[in-house]
């Protein structure tokens, strides 16, 4: 039994476009082949899911493939099955540009019919636009121009590119081709180049070229929506006596203060150094991480027990 599409990326047929969209990420990065470089199984799935949000994130491809006008590789299906319980044999227009089909069980067992005399003499027409490319002018009509299919690609990118936006030069289809990545692109994220997928049939335009972006990790940032975060680790003096540190951003370094008496776990917000698109700006979240030291130090044990104890935690 063939698998449908939405079995394929494990959603209902009812889903809203947001759900296949949510849900076609999720499986992009389970199984994008660059995370799983040693599972060919992997890469088999990626491709598998690719395809399938290929028509279902289109919402003109899913009408159709909802309607049993294209198949789950996205191929008009065409018409089958014929008349008259399915035994339609042949077809052929008549001296008089009418059409008489001969049936073996259907209507009257062999004799003549003139489908013309029902539904006009542009059914056969009709039936053209539903086929695979349509008839040639030895047919019944002049073939149809198709869109090209879509075609998927996989594109890793470094977390800064992503971040600030960048442009990458991809070799796709034999030809070079630029990729523009939007600031703050996310993983899994889906970008989409009008155009640069298959060609069309019969003079239709070409499909388009959809990329999935998996983003590298970075040593020390992450971003949360416009927001980078890190972690900033302070040694205990810093922590007590407050100071001035230099802190990286995806832009370059700065300086920050920090507190006296500061403790682990609280924040600091540094305005305007996150991700910057078109319509707004995130700052970006640093972590303070007190470390001990890791050396005996008798002075500063001599001090600490000295000092009056303090009640810090509430169970």
């Amino acid at each position: 039994m063939v698998k449908s599409l939405y079995d394929v990326l494990g959603v209902a047929k009812n889903a809203t476009e947001a759900d296949i969209k949510s849900q076609y990420r999720k499986l992009a990065r389970k199984y994008h082949p660059d995370l799983n470089k040693d599972d060919k199984n992997a890469a088999e799935k990626f491709k598998e899911v690719s395809a399938a949000y290929d028509i279902l994130g289109d919402k003109e491809k899913r009408q159709k493939y909802d309607n049993g006008e294209i198949d789950a590789d996205g191929k008009p299906t065409g018409f089958a099955g014929g008349f008259g319980g399915g035994n339609y044999e042949d077809a052929f227009r008549q001296g008089n540009g009418t059409y008489r089909t001969y049936t073996t069980n259907g209507f009257g067992g062999g004799s003549g019919f003139d489908f013309s005399s029902l539904f006009g003499e542009d059914i056969f027409s009709r039936f053209n636009e539903r086929s695979s490319g349509g008839f040639d002018s030895a047919g019944f009509g002049a073939r149809r121009a198709q869109k090209g299919q879509d075609a998927a690609y996989s594109l890793a990118v470094d977390f800064l590119d992503a971040a600030k936006g960048a442009e990458k030069s991809i070799i796709m289809g034999g030809k070079r081709l630029n990729v523009k990545i939007p600031a703050g692109t996310t993983d899994g994220q889906v970008l989409r180049l009008k155009g640069q997928g298959y060609s069309g049939i019969n003079g239709g335009s070409n499909g388009d070229a959809l990329i999935t972006i998996s983003v590298k990790s970075h040593p020390y940032f992450k971003a949360d929506g416009k927001n980078i975060v890190m972690d900033l680790p302070i040694s205990f003096k810093e922590a007590i006596l407050g100071a001035k540190v230099t802190v990286p951003t995806i832009d370059g370094k700065v300086n920050v203060k920090i507190p006296p008496y500061a403790s682990s776990g609280e924040k600091l917000r540094i305005k305007g150094k996150g991700i910057k698109t078109a319509t707004s700006t995130g700052d970006e979240i640093v972590n303070l991480i007190i470390v001990a030291p890791k050396t005996k130090n008798p002075a500063l044990e001599e001090v600490l027990n000295s000092m009056p104890d303090e009640q810090t935690r509430g169970f």
